[in-house]
This record gives C-alpha cells, structure tokens and sequence, in this order.
C-alpha cells in the first residue's frame, strides 16, 4: 500500500474534520456567496445538457439565474438550498453566470466555458503531480492553455454527507504557474484527448493518496455489495458517540487477534496482567521506520509490529488530565495504556490520543502500540521529544527511548480497519469529497485506484462494480468510466507466483469488459519495479485518451490493445485467440512472447509456457498433462514482464482464462 501522508501536510490537517453537520444546516450571512463553492470564475460545464447549478440563500428566498441570454427563476427551500437547471449549450465560451435575489445581494461568475467535463478520482496515482513525471521541466516551461482547466478538491474525510468543497479550491487554468500541481494523468489525458475532441475540458480531481476504494463509496452502495453492515452500523454510533464507537471497535480488534491461529487467551501484549519478556528486543527508534534498523528480518517486512514502554508517574501526575503523544505512526495504529485502549489512527502523521480518565496510575504505567505498515517506512519513529505524556498542568514526562518491540507472524493477516478513518474506512472519503460534488454535469470517470487494496483483493470486482453504479447514481446512468489497470511494481518474478496486484487487474479488466459504457488503459509495461508511482504519465494520458475515443465518442478503434477471446485445448496445446488487435500481433525483444503460463485448478499449480504467434492466435505449450490444464494466465505478478503488443503500439494486457475443451469461445470481445 502506497505511504503518500508525508507529502500532502493540508491533506493531513484538513483530513481531521468529521463533519458531523452539514453545510445546509449553518446559518447564512449576508455577504456569504449565493452560488455553491463548485462554481467559480473559470469553471467549465458540461456541453449538449441541462446542466444543475446551485447554492445557498435565505430560506424561501426568489432568485433569477442569468445565462448565455437566459433568464431562470429559482427560489430556497426551507434549508436555504436552491437550485436551477441551466439551458444545453454547444462548447463554447467564455460566459458570464449570475444570479440575483430579491434582497438585490447578487453574484456573478466570470470566463466560464463550455466544453466536456470529467471526473478523476483514485490513489496516489490520480494524485501524482505534473512536476513529478518524465521530462517535467519542458511539460511545465510549455504549458499554456486556456481550454483545459482542473478543479482540485481538497482532501476531506467525513463520516456524514458533506455539501460544499472549501473554498479555497479554484478552477485553474493551464499555466506554467499553475500545472506543477496539477494530477498528471487527469491533464495528459484531456490534452491528448483533445487533438482530435477539440472541445474545452474541465477536470475536476478529487483523488486522495493511499486511501483503498470502499471509502469512496456511499454507505447504500457498501451495503448492497454485502459483509459491511456491522462495521457501517459502528459508524453510525461513531457519528453520535465516538468514544463510544471507539470502544466498540477495540472489542472487535481485540476479538480479531484472539482468532488468529495460535493466539492464546492469555496471550494479549496490551494487558499488563499477562506481561511476558518472550520474543520481546529492544527497538532501535532513533534509527527510524523498522525497515531501517539494519535487522535483516525487518529490512523488506511488511506487516505487524507490537512496541511498548513503561513510563513512571507520581500520584499528582497520573491524577490529571493527559494526552499521549506518540510522534510519527506509520501506517496504522492500535494503542493501549495499563491495558485500556486508548485510539487507533492511520496514515503517517503524528499521532496524538486524549486519555480518558483513570488509565493512568502511580507508578509504572505500560505504553503497548501495535503497529501495521504494508509499504515502506513503517513504524513508530521521529524524535523522542515527540513521544510524551503531555499533562494538563502543561508539564510533560518523556516516553524515552526504551521502547522494546516484537514481530506478528506473518499468517495473522491483516487486521480490520475503523470504519471512521479517512483512507481505510467505509464511505469517509465519499462523504467529504464526492457527495460535496453534488450531480455537478459530467462526460465522464477516470478511475485510477486499487494499490491499497492489493492485500484484500478478493472482493474488487464487487466493490469496483458497486462504485461504478454508484458514481452512475450520482452523475446519471451509463456515466462512461475509465478504469486504469495497475501498473508493474515489485521485483521481476523468476517463477510463476500469486499476486495481489494481478488480482486486482483481472477485476479491472472484468469490469471494463463487462460494461460497454467502461474502458481499460492497460498500464502494467509502463510500471517501475521500484517506485509504485511511474513517472511515464503521458503514455499513460495517451492510452486513457484513446480509450475514450472509442468509449465515450464513440470511434470505431480498439480501445486498449489485444484483448483474450477465447483458451481451448488443442491435443497437448493450448490456443489463445485475441480480438481487437490492429495489424499483427507483435512481440518485442524476442522471437516468442513470455510471460503466458498453464495452470490446474488449484494455486500454485501453475508452469511457465512456451508461446508461438499464429496470425492472431498464440499457442502454449508447458511441462504440464493436458488433462490438467485448466487455466491460462498472462502477466501475472506484481511487476511482469509483459512482451506481447500490436501494431498499434499497444499491450496485451495481464489475464487469466479458463481453457475450455471445444472451439467455442466463452469469453468474447468489449461489446
């Protein structure tokens, strides 16, 4: 899972607000805006529709919104809302959008455009900025266009639907000044897109680094995808009690470790009762995330860490008010003090946790922090002034440096997630920065997510599905939605393996397959083995761009490369039949493609396979009885190496068929 929390301060800080209100319920003043804070000088709307446009008054309010020659009557609910439809316009521009109440308080937009707006959510990946990609100095010396303009949302995580993004968000136009920070696969896109749509776009990108996908769901949409009901039912106590829910939460984390196999009842690191000095060493903090500590065990290890410390008080000390400051917790925390839970967090921030009163007592009070890290610099680390109880007196008492730690088998897993944090929860994301967006007029969804979810990748097709409806939800039927495939990350596989991250594309591909108004832009030969953030963004625009061409314009091309029709037995072979393949199939580098692999049912079954090209078919062989062949498989690890293209300079992407016994081909080509 990617750690991006580092590099986005504003996101840290404003990811902290809960709105628990809303927008509708605060009181207006009279020099507020009249129009929702989406609308703004240098805002583009959607072109060929009615598109909704609305904002905030006194309740009950008669308004006029003024457009393109336009007059429209609206007036306010009794919450002050209001809303009106603005008349359908061919791209064009600029325009002016006004409206008026009946008071005389007004407000009036300027350089409006009408073109094709879209959507562009996701992980870090979505979040990548402009100044971070291949050849970035000319990419930004070079930028100056008026007709693509992007709208960045600020990352806010709520456990309520929220009404409004802040404003300080603006719409900005493409200028040297303004395009380092822009998302570098929303703007490669729209500006290859363009050459041949040569239309005005808006982007509008509300994307957060590091967050899995079921936060960017609605709370309706998690439970329809099913197994999310208890915790969705959490967060609703959360929203009315959170010390509440919290406690709640640290009976179900708890009762998760007491089901791991081998997890004893007396075997709880938090419960000073059942201290035990076996299997616990000495944490070297000073020397930073645990993959620092020159312990070879640790130098690639991903997963859990327990660490504790004592810290002794006085009767007047442990008598106040206190809050535990811990410093930096990558990635995510439980913590405890005398056995009482105290608060869970996630990210890479600082963590700090308010004690409820009685946890502490005289004497020697036992600190215990149980850590997850899944990417890299994880731990507990930063200076040891930042790790201390800070009392109400205003005094502190350092934590030091005598901190021990022990490992958490691998096999234990991954434990659950609070649903009330912003990354990791359920609808948090959805709530603070998809539903302010409102039904805001869209062409279509750029989709580029799924790193964070690589661990539990099980379920992406159903969550990715139910996302998808639910965006349509939203921004209307059939909304076109652009999913980009994961890119290779990792070390080169040397054998056939399983991978997360390849399941995780054959959900993407499913997807994209299974819905004639979805694409794929196939991103895993321009990956880097060790950076999860590849740089190559452009190429990634251009396959983006052309898979609109056909999704949403409707051109008469392939999308997205090769794509498999079809696996069947032929004698001790294995004959794969691609569609949608421009000219020839190619192979670069080699006279035969590799990656492709025979499989039986079950996993770790699988054998790498020779492969020949036979006009558009590629037949497989491999040390493997026919009989048991039952799957194909292409490209399936974490970072591949992916040979097969066309002449259109494209990939074929990674997948996995079943090898049927006829000639009849069970799966088919994009509809």
């Amino acid at each position: 899972m990617p750690n991006d929390f580092k590099a986005r301060p504003r996101a840290a800080a404003l990811a902290t607000l809960l709105g628990l209100c809303s927008f509708a319920a605060q009181a207006r003043s009279d020099d507020a805006p009249l129009f929702n804070t989406l609308f703004q000088d240098h805002a583009v709307l959607q072109r060929d529709r009615a598109n909704p446009v609305w904002g905030q008054a006194q309740p009950g309010a008669k308004l006029q919104v003024a457009f393109a020659g336009k007059n429209i009557n609206a007036r306010a609910e009794a919450d002050g809302r209001w809303q009106a439809s603005l008349p359908a316009l061919p791209a064009g521009g600029p325009y002016t959008l006004k409206v008026t109440a009946a008071d005389g308080s007004s407000q009036t937009l300027n350089d409006l455009l009408v073109g094709d707006v879209f959507l562009c959510s996701g992980q870090s990946n979505m979040v990548l900025q402009v100044k971070r990609t291949l050849d970035s100095r000319s990419e930004i010396q070079n930028a100056s266009n008026d007709r693509i303009r992007m709208l960045t949302v600020d990352n806010i995580s709520s456990v309520t639907p929220r009404d409004s993004i802040p404003a300080a968000n603006h719409w900005l136009k493409t200028t040297s000044e303004n395009i380092p920070e822009f998302s570098a696969a929303c703007y490669y896109y729209a500006r290859e897109l363009q050459k041949t749509v040569q239309v005005p776009m808006g982007l509008i990108v509300s994307a957060w680094g590091g967050s899995r996908i079921e936060p960017w769901m609605s709370a309706q949409a998690l439970r329809k995808v099913g197994g999310y009901d208890a915790s969705l039912d959490l967060l609703n106590i959360y929203a009315k009690d959170p010390a509440g829910a919290g406690q709640q939460w640290a009976q179900q984390w708890q009762a998760w470790w007491h089901a791991r196999p081998g997890v004893s009842a007396t075997d709880e690191p938090w419960n000073p009762a059942h201290v035990t000095n076996d299997g616990w060493r000495p944490a070297p903090l000073e020397r930073g995330a645990w993959q620092r500590w020159e312990m070879p065990e640790l130098a690639n290890f991903t997963g859990m860490l327990w660490y504790r410390t004592t810290v002794k008080l006085t009767a007047a000390q442990a008598a106040q008010g206190a809050v535990l400051s811990l410093g930096t917790v990558n990635e995510a925390d439980q913590t405890w003090i005398n056995g009482h839970w105290v608060g869970t967090g996630y990210g890479g921030d600082d963590r700090s946790y308010t004690l409820p009163a009685g946890v502490l007592h005289e004497g020697d009070n036992l600190v215990v922090i149980n850590v997850l890290g899944t990417y890299r610099d994880d731990g507990l680390y930063g200076p040891t002034a930042k790790r201390a109880l800070r009392l109400a007196d205003g005094s502190t008492v350092a934590l030091g440096d005598a901190w021990e730690y022990q490992v958490v088998p691998a096999s234990y897993g991954q434990p659950p997630s609070p649903p009330w944090l912003s990354t990791s929860g359920l609808s948090t994301i959805y709530n603070g920065m998809i539903a302010p967006l409102g039904h805001y007029g869209l062409r279509g969804i750029l989709w580029y997510q799924g790193e964070s979810n690589t661990s539990r990748a099980t379920n992406y097709l159903a969550l990715l599905d139910g996302l998808r409806n639910d965006l349509r939800a939203r921004f209307g039927a059939n909304q076109p939605m652009l999913i980009v495939q994961l890119a290779g990350y990792g070390p080169a596989p040397t054998h056939p393996v399983e991978s997360g991250s390849a399941q995780v594309r054959e959900a993407q591909r499913l997807a994209a397959l299974q819905d004639p108004h979805s694409g794929l832009a196939v991103a895993v030969d321009i990956g880097e083995r060790s950076d999860i953030h590849p740089a190559n963004k452009q190429e990634l625009g251009r396959r983006l761009a052309r898979a609109a061409r056909h999704v949403i314009y409707g051109e008469a091309l392939p999308p997205s490369g090769p794509v498999p029709t079809s696996a069947q037995h032929h004698g001790d072979a294995v004959t794969l039949t691609f569609g949608d393949v421009t000219d020839q199939l190619i192979v670069y580098g080699a006279e035969q493609p590799v990656g492709f692999e025979l499989c039986g049912a079950q996993a770790d079954s699988c054998h790498y396979a020779s492969a020949d090209i036979h006009g558009h078919q590629v037949v497989l062989r491999a040390a493997l009885p026919a009989s048991e062949i039952k799957r194909v498989r292409y490209c399936w690890a974490d970072s591949p190496i992916c040979t097969l293209y066309d002449g259109s300079g494209l990939p074929a992407g990674p997948f996995e068929l079943p090898v049927t016994p006829t000639q009849e081909a069970k799966q088919g080509t994009r509809p």
